[in-house]
């Protein structure tokens, strides 16, 4: 077997190495503001701001976040859903010497408080209608100012008057700032023509920190260098041969604050010189795809769940909406399954491609290719200048044969420096050069890789062996379900056994027998859930993946009020 078997399989005119440029990540929106001046860096909701008035804008705020006191180094805040602000915010804090750390609106004061102080937060980029929550989370922290903006400040004319008639006091988007704190609006406009600060920021200086889910426990800081940003983002872009700089329009559903949205969106779209479209909130399907029909929308990053969703939406399948300009679509942050895939490609004629990431690297190691053959279950090749071996779960060195499971290690260009400030958890996460990614996968004989499972995340009923993937890709081939989640419960007798929690179509109804006698045909009997419960809804995470700690932290809570 050749020692990197997939690079035979890459499509055409993707390299197997890249030669990448020494510069700053910020140095692909200077660079689109020079060679498309006018063309639109974002579109929301019809109001275009051009890549040369992004650049002008980043700077200006670059120049204030300096003259307020951000030193090289400082960690600056964004608490901001997809809005053209968000990318204001994240440039700017970069072209002053900052270190990004961008925060989920939907977390709990608790989650908040811990990354603030985690990373030593003293200035906030905040929308409106989140301002309130930091407020109430400040004293607990070192935060001394919050720059707030408006959603209504990037609207065009008409529905800038709308909106503060109609919506800006009911969604809490209204405030008076506290004293200390500023509009990010006057920032801008007093610093006008400033011109991007003198700070020198080398590809070595720390870009991002980035706050894993907290999907395994206490959330981390993976901690990216600019040069991590840059290779993630070219690697990216070269995986699409396609894709033409300067006419690309990125649909931005994805949370711009999880890395995937970050780095296989924006960033993305900075070195393709491509429009981003920005969708605040994914969960809203009408507004998703009347940005897709509206503006003609040729890449679409996503989640399994809003392909689905999208699927099955009433007015998408009476062909109300024209969605055939969709290119590509990268899927990520959950198992694409087939049927989501081909019902998606069918309805689009764009090509569904599944990948694989984690915020350690900072996004994207793996995909499948965009002309090449797609393996259903797979999560493709590695990109790029990516090696990655599979290793013996027993002692996390020995390489494990084609074909056998163990744990997926990774080394890369992208590979984070560390986790802020817990030395014992990078010590043993990234050992020798290589990141231990935590999840148990094979690679097949030609370098396609397949995901088993979360190595925390096995089943051990009686002292076998499940991993959750394989009994909910039997359930999600059940032609009644929507969605399940898999997860193992106490059970007296087997130590641990396997539980469902199932979502079934629009109009459909099923029985817990139905669905165990269509898993007997396809599992073996060890493997079949015991527990089935039929929800409405399945708790995820802002990208669409279903917890599954979750699942089973609801179960107990029941149990116990028994």
């Amino acid at each position: 077997m050749t020692e990197k078997p997939w690079l035979a399989h890459y499509d055409d005119d993707v390299p197997h190495r890249i030669d990448y440029p020494q510069v700053p990540i910020f140095h692909f929106l200077e660079e689109s503001a020079k060679k498309y001046p006018d063309r639109a860096c974002t579109i929301f909701k019809g109001a275009r701001i051009s890549f040369a008035e992004m650049n002008r804008i980043t700077d200006a705020l670059a120049s204030a976040l300096v003259k307020m006191g951000i030193k090289k180094g400082d960690r600056v805040g964004i608490f901001m859903p997809n809005t053209p602000q968000f990318v204001m915010a994240y440039f700017a804090i970069l072209k002053a010497g900052g270190v990004v750390v961008a925060t989920n609106p939907l977390y709990s004061h608790h989650e908040i408080e811990h990354q603030l102080n985690d990373a030593g937060i003293e200035v906030m980029f905040v929308m409106t209608n989140f301002y309130k929550t930091v407020k109430e989370v400040q004293p607990k922290t070192r935060v001394r100012k919050i720059i707030a903006t408006n959603i209504k400040e990037t609207l065009p004319p008409l529905l800038r008057l709308l909106f503060t008639l109609a919506k800006e006091k009911k969604d809490g988007h209204a405030v008076e700032l506290a004293e200390g704190d500023v509009w990010m609006k006057d920032l801008i406009a007093a610093h006008h023509g400033s011109g991007r600060p003198a700070t020198e920021i080398t590809p070595d200086d720390v870009a991002l920190f980035q706050y894993t889910g907290g999907t395994t426990g206490l959330s981390k800081g993976a901690v990216a260098l600019h040069r991590n940003l840059v290779a993630n983002a070219l690697q990216i872009r070269y995986w699409m041969p396609d894709a033409i700089d300067g006419e690309e329009v990125v649909l931005m559903a994805i949370p711009l604050f999880h890395v995937y949205g970050m780095v296989a969106g924006m960033l993305f779209a900075m070195a393709t010189s491509a429009t981003m479209v920005m969708v605040p909130n994914p969960r809203d399907l009408k507004d998703v795809l009347t940005n897709i029909s509206t503006y003609r929308a040729t890449i679409f990053p996503g989640v399994p769940t809003l392909y689905n969703a999208i699927n099955n939406y009433p007015d998408v399948l009476a062909g109300k909406y024209e969605l055939r300009s969709i290119k590509a679509c990268i899927s990520g942050s959950a198992p694409l399954m087939r049927e989501t895939k081909e019902k998606f490609e069918a309805l689009t004629g764009g090509v569904v491609f599944e990948g694989y990431g984690l915020s350690e690297a900072p996004t994207a190691t793996h995909c499948n290719p965009i002309r090449g053959e797609n393996r259903t279950g797979s999560i493709g090749m590695p990109l790029p200048d990516v090696d990655v071996r599979i290793v013996s779960l027993d002692d996390g060195v020995t390489v494990m044969p084609v074909g056998e499971p163990g744990e997926m290690v990774i080394t890369g260009p992208q590979v984070m420096r560390g986790y802020h400030n817990m030395p014992t958890e990078t010590a043993n996460t990234l050992r020798d050069g290589w990141l231990y990614t935590g999840d148990i996968a094979y690679m097949d004989g030609d370098g396609y890789f397949y995901i088993v499972d979360r190595k925390k995340e096995l089943i051990k009923p009686g002292g076998y062996q499940v991993w959750p993937r394989e009994v909910e890709e039997a359930i999600s081939s059940y032609p009644k379900v929507l969605e399940v989640g898999v997860a193992g419960i106490p059970d007296p007798y087997r130590g641990e056994t396997v539980k469902a929690w199932v979502v079934l179509k629009p109009g459909e109804t099923a029985t817990a027998d139905e669905i165990k006698n269509w898993c007997q045909e396809r599992l073996a009997k060890f493997k079949v859930p015991t527990h089935i419960e039929f929800r409405n809804e399945l708790p995820k995470t802002m990208v669409g993946k279903i917890l599954r700690r979750e699942l089973v932290r609801q179960h107990m809570e029941a149990e116990g009020q028994k």
